[in-house]
This record gives structure tokens, sequence and C-alpha cells, in this order.
């Protein structure tokens, strides 16, 4: 964008209220055009007409009174076909219309560009000339490329208005969070930072080993100072930080640099660079969030570096953070009972910030686009953690709105801790299993605590990326083991190790042209059964006397990739029982993810134990959307009517084998969902622990003969919002908007 434009988007990003946004917008648009005068209709859907809310040039006592019902005028025609119009004389146009209200303006030349945001129209910008000669091309050019930017820093609403004190992002930990803003920025900056040939050596790493020592003084110190706000178990993942700053690896590459002639500084940049976009490369979204951990421990140890004293923030009774990124350091930070939210423009709900904001109840939205953030220090927030929105500076009357509805939150919260230990049934009688995903320590307690009756998913990757080797046969079973143990008698499903690809492990680099379609998951583990076989007999060992294993192959995408792995599983298994090991043969699973095996679903159940839908790639696979890619993020819905009837397709296919079927991702975990999957006929759903509780609490309020109705009756529909506004409509008919949106 060039800097005209970015200086533009900018001064409308800050601007100090919605009229001075409007009329900042519309002297921009006149200065570019070179126009006599530019204005603004906004289209009212309810009132189905464009009505004038801004201008420059016209008569200002017309905003807001001058209204042109659809399909009339020029700016209906602009409007109706959703492309631009450049005539030289409107008054030879044959729709044309005089207006008695702008009885003294007479302009020949008119320029209509649509505001389109995501293939819906929002309004037309109309530019005129008293001339009649038409706008230059370059100037239309201009104007189209100017508003496809704005669309994504302004939001229009459904009545006509702009509200620019809404920022819109992603529904990341649901809830309320109502306070001031403290605005989060870099220790220091890594990119900033330029090579430079040391003077001496031997000082420089000298100078690199006192500052791992210092952030490592620092995140222990930090991690002491949650004592008091979550469990040990929620401050283990400071032990990830740690593990980092004390592994040889780390020390080893920034040395070798160093020697080879960096500075500290230098050396250290390159080497976190080179850490973070191995982790940002990750298809796997959970792995992919640890780069922001790696950049965090990069930022604090460079300001050791540089001796940069840092003020000590001033955190208000009611602090909500905001950020680019924010870190769970950051997060350990604040005093005791300050923190009422977050907001950020990047992260996901398997950010290590996201984990700890759970445990501690905390509300945030994330991927907010255009962030004002040199805007927001200390202004008054509210976020709806519910519909991924922030209210800056709010009336009295949305204030008063969102304190009650955050009561209302608090009345549920006390009512869904009761249902910790119950059944998760239907008010008729059926059952269903609920699980947790989980791959860091700190997952575990957590779900236990909310009563998860197993685990659906858990993701073996995580020894293997925290080690500058495969980790051994003893170490991979003493991993393993815990986790058995921990949730003894319950069922625990390992995934095997899902690599590859675009999921490069520092130690074992693979570079492919496209990595999402690459040599990953199961591919990789059957070119090197040395390393399958290793991870499966790592896992049997830890099963014994427990027999709560189960393992699921990821990636599959044909027949002949599961009967290979079934033969290297058995092999292990009987490598171990010559070995006088007793234990018992697990059962095994195929991931549902590519749109291949859902065609072969029933052939697959004959030939495992069980089949479990990976919800997140099989609709990143069968709808081809990146749902990571903003342009594209709204057509990724896991209510898509073909998702639906993959989903009917896969699991009657598993029991016309007998054989059990699971759902895991994001859909399990999603209330309007929820009751449809409940319909389909999966035998258990396995979420973010979060989430857990209100799952059941939907579950046990609903009976399986509704649920099938309700499925039958969206199974017509073609469009996913419409299945989701019926969905949201039913669970509000049944007591359940509570989880939904905020209140009761």
């Amino acid at each position: 964008m060039p800097a005209t434009f970015r200086y533009i988007v900018q001064e409308i990003s800050n601007a100090k209220d919605l009229n001075d946004a409007l009329n900042i917008l519309v002297q921009r648009l006149r200065e570019i055009t070179k126009a006599d005068a530019c204005s603004i209709f906004l289209l009212d859907k309810g009132r189905a007409e464009h009505v004038l809310k801004a201008t420059s040039g016209l008569d200002k006592k017309l905003i807001s009174k001058l209204k042109l019902k659809l399909g009339e005028g020029l700016i209906g025609v602009v409007g109706e076909r959703a492309e631009p119009i450049n005539v030289a004389d409107t008054f030879a146009h044959p729709k044309f219309c005089h207006y008695s209200e702008m009885t003294k303006e007479r302009y020949h030349a008119f320029l209509g560009v649509p505001i389109i945001k995501q293939g819906e129209l929002l309004g037309v910008v109309a530019a005129q000339k008293h001339e009649p000669v038409s706008f230059d091309r370059t100037e239309e050019a201009a104007v189209v490329t100017l508003l496809a930017q704005l669309v994504n820093v302004i939001t229009f609403t459904e009545d006509g208005g702009i509200v620019s004190n809404i920022l819109n992002g992603t529904s990341n930990i649901p809830g309320v969070g109502i306070g001031k803003v403290v605005v989060v920025y870099p220790l220091a900056d890594l990119e900033s930072v330029i090579d430079k040939i040391p003077k001496d050596i031997d000082e420089e790493i000298a100078r690199f080993k006192v500052a791992i020592k210092k952030a490592y003084r620092e995140i222990a110190m930090l991690s002491r100072s949650l004592s008091n706000k979550v469990r040990q178990e929620e401050r283990a993942l400071f032990d990830a930080y740690l593990q980092i700053l004390d592994s040889k690896s780390l020390k080893k590459e920034v040395n070798q640099q160093i020697r080879a002639g960096n500075w500290a500084a230098g050396a250290l940049k390159h080497v976190i660079k080179t850490r973070v976009l191995q982790f940002e490369a990750m298809e796997d979204e959970y792995l992919r969030e640890r780069s922001i951990d790696i950049k965090d421990l990069g930022q604090r140890i460079l300001a050791h570096l540089q001796a940069s004293e840092r003020k000590p923030s001033v955190y208000p009774k009611r602090t909500i953070l905001a950020g680019e990124q924010i870190s769970p350091a950051v997060l350990a930070d604040v005093p005791e009972n300050r923190l009422t939210g977050i907001i950020s423009s990047t992260g996901s709900s398997n950010s290590h910030m996201a984990i700890l904001a759970r445990a501690m109840g905390i509300p945030a939205v994330i991927g907010i686009p255009n962030f004002p953030i040199t805007q927001l220090e200390n202004k008054e927030v509210i976020i709806d953690g519910y519909y991924g929105q922030v209210y800056i500076s709010p009336s009295k009357e949305i204030h008063k709105e969102f304190i009650n509805l955050a009561a209302q939150e608090q009345e549920l919260d006390a009512k869904l801790v009761k249902l910790r230990n119950l059944p998760t049934t239907t008010a008729d009688g059926h059952s269903i299993s609920l699980f947790v995903n989980i791959g860091l320590p700190v997952d575990i307690r957590f779900s236990l605590r909310v009563g998860a009756e197993g685990v659906g998913l858990y993701r073996t990757e995580i020894p293997f990326m925290s080690r500058d080797r495969f980790p051994t046969e003893k170490e991979q079973y003493l991993i393993y083991r815990q986790l058995l143990k921990i949730f003894a008698p319950r069922p625990v499903v390992m995934r095997t190790l899902d690599i590859g690809g675009d999921k490069n492990l520092p130690y074992f680099p693979i570079k492919e042209d496209n990595p999402f379609l690459g040599w990953r998951g199961i591919r990789m583990a059957l070119d090197h059964p040395e390393i399958f076989l290793v991870q499966i007999r790592a896992m049997l060992r830890a099963s014994w006397n427990l027999n709560n294993l189960h393992i699921m192959l990821p990636m599959v995408s044909s027949i002949t990739e599961v009967e290979s792995a079934v033969r290297l599983i058995k092999q292990a298994y009987a490598e171990l029982i010559e070995e006088e090991l007793d234990i018992k043969m697990p059962r095994i699973g195929v991931m549902i993810e590519v749109p291949s095996t859902v065609y072969q679903a029933r052939d697959l159940a004959r030939r495992v134990d069980f089949l479990s839908i990976g919800s997140n790639d099989l609709a990143q696979y069968l709808l081809a959307v990146d749902r990571n890619n903003a342009k594209v993020a709204n057509l990724y819905d896991g209510l898509h009517p073909s998702l639906l009837k993959a989903y009917i397709q896969v699991a009657n296919a598993a029991r016309q084998e007998h054989k059990k079927i699971g759902i895991c991702g994001e859909i399990a975990g999603d209330p309007v969902a929820a009751i449809l999957l409940l319909a389909i006929g999966f035998n258990s759903l396995s979420m973010n622990a979060s989430q857990l509780l209100r799952i059941k609490w939907l579950i046990r309020k609903f009976t399986i003969k509704h649920a099938k109705q309700l499925l039958e009756e969206v199974k017509s529909m073609d469009d996913p919002v419409d299945i989701r506004y019926y969905m949201e409509s039913a669970l509000e008919e049944a007591g359940c908007a509570g989880l939904i949106r905020a209140g009761k």
C-alpha cells in the first residue's frame, strides 16, 4: 500500500470519534480525486435505502436527511451493479434523478464506487465535479484501492451507521472483561539488531552467558509470582521456558555464531529468527504458537544483553492487557486480581498465553486487523469474548449492560462447576463421552478438574520439539507413562508422531515446495520405521498394567498406509512380548482428516478399532480454505453442509462395522455444533478443557430425539450461516443462550 494510503488508513483508525472518522474519509477522498464534492452514502438494509452520512462539498444539512431508495439514481446503479461508474455528465444519464434538497447544487461529472466487504454491499462513495469531464482512471483506481483497505478498519453497522469504536477480532476465550488498557510493547527489538564483528569473542560469549542467567532468574521469579493466581500445574508451562534457556543447543548455536564472527546480539538474533521461522511454518496451530514463546525469550535475553532499564508498568485495579503478542510472562507480571481481559492482534487458542488465561478465567479477543494499539493506552474498554469484539470508551448504556451480563455469567459458571462429576447424558438417557485435547503438562490437571472422561488427542510431538535430537525410547516412555497413569483407567488416545512437511524438527529438517500436502504424519513414519517403532515401543511399555492406551494414526490417505502401520505396531508388540513384558494390545484408530478417507471410512473401520475425525484439517482440506488467511477465513465453517455430510458418512461407516467414532477439534467444543454431533451418533467429543463443562451442561438440557429433529431440519439447508443461526435459536429456546453470548 502506498505511503499516502497507509497514512490515511492510520489517520482514520485514530479518529477521536465516529463523526471525525467520516469527515476525515470524505475529505481525503476529495483530495485524491480532485473533486468539488465527495460524499458517503451507507446502505440501511432495514429501510432499503442509501443514506447520506458524510460529505465534503455538499450542504452539511443534508447529512442523514438525503435518502435514496434502492436502485434510485446513479447511487442506486452503483449499488445494484456493485461496480464503479464514471460519467462525464450525470444530466445525460438515463438514471439521473433530480433531488429537491439539492436545488443549489449543479454537478456534472460523477464517480461512484461501491463499498464492499466480503461480497456484501455496505454503501457507495460519490465524487462529483462541476465540469463535465470524466474522472481520471487512476483517480478511480485510487478510490477503489483505498476503500478496500478501509473496510477492514471501519465496522459498518446494518442500519447504515459507522462504528469506529468497536474492534472486531476472533473469539478466543469466552467471557466479559471490563477495565482500562495497559499497552504491552516488546522488551527489545530483535529485528533492529545489526550484525557486527566482535572486538573480543570471549567477552561476547561471557556477556551472552550472563544474559541467559538473568533471563532464567526473571522467568523463575515470574513463575513464583503466579503461585497465588493459579495452581502449580498451570505454572508448569514456564518450565518449557526454563528448559529452553537451560538447553545446551541454544547456547551452543549462539556461541557458534559468535565464534564465526558476530557479536552476541547479532548471533542471538539469527538463532532466534531461525527457530521462530521453523515454528511459524508449521501447519499444526498448537505447535505454530510456540514461535511466540521463542520470540519472547529472545527479546528477554536481548534486553539483558542491551542492559535496558525498563520502567515497571502501572496496573489499574481492572487491567486489560493489549499488544501485538502477549506472552505468559507478561500475564504473570500483573498483580493478583487485577487482570480482567486480554486483546492482541495475533495469537490463537493454543498459545501459552491462551492456556494460562483460560486457567485464570481471563477473557480474550485476538486477531484484530489494523490494531490501533498506540491509541488504546489508558482507555476504558469492554471485551466480549463470545463475539470477539472490543468496545473502546463505551457509552454508559453499553457499560451498564455488560456489567449485568458479567454478573449473569458468574451465576452460570457457578452452576457448571457442580456438573464436574455428573455423567454426560441427555435428558432422555443417551450417553456420550467428553474427552480433552492436550499437549503440555499444564493441560493435564486442568482437564481432570473439569471432569474429563479421557484424552481424545494427545500430541506426542511436544517431547520431540523440546530437544536437539530424537528422544530415546526411555525418555518417551517416562512421558507417556506419567500421562497414562494420571488418567487411568480413563482412555488416552495418543497420536503417533505427526512431523514432516511443514512441521520440521531443528535436527530433522525437511524442505518441500508444498509442505501442506507433503511428507508428514504417517507418510514420514512409514518411511522411517526406526523412528516409528521406537515411539510405539515406548507407548506400549508405558501402558503396562494400565491398559488405557489407544494409538491413533495421523494424515492417513490410503488403506495400505494403515495396513503397513498396523503391521509395525504388531511387530513392536510381539518384540515386547518376547521380552516377557506382560502388556495388552492397545486399540488402534485412524484420524479422518484427509477427504479420501471419508470415502474409505468403512474399509478403514474394518481394519482398526476406532475412527476419529480431525475436524480442523478435514475442514481445511475439504473446503480448500486456509483458516489463518484473513481473506478467506470467513469461508471456513465447521457447519458447512459438505462437512456435515462427511461427518454423517463417516459415523455411519463406523456404526456399520460396530466401531467407535469420535471427533476432535474446534467443532467438538462449539456449542452450536455439539447437539448436531450428538445427533449424528458420535461416541465421543474431544475438545479444549475450557469448553467441557459448557458442552456437558448443553447436552444434559437436550433429548436425543430433539437433537435428531434439529439435524434433519438443517440437513436441507445450503448455507452454513443459516445452519448456525438456526442452531443458535434452538439453544436460546432451550435456555442455553449463555453458551453463545454473554449473560443467561
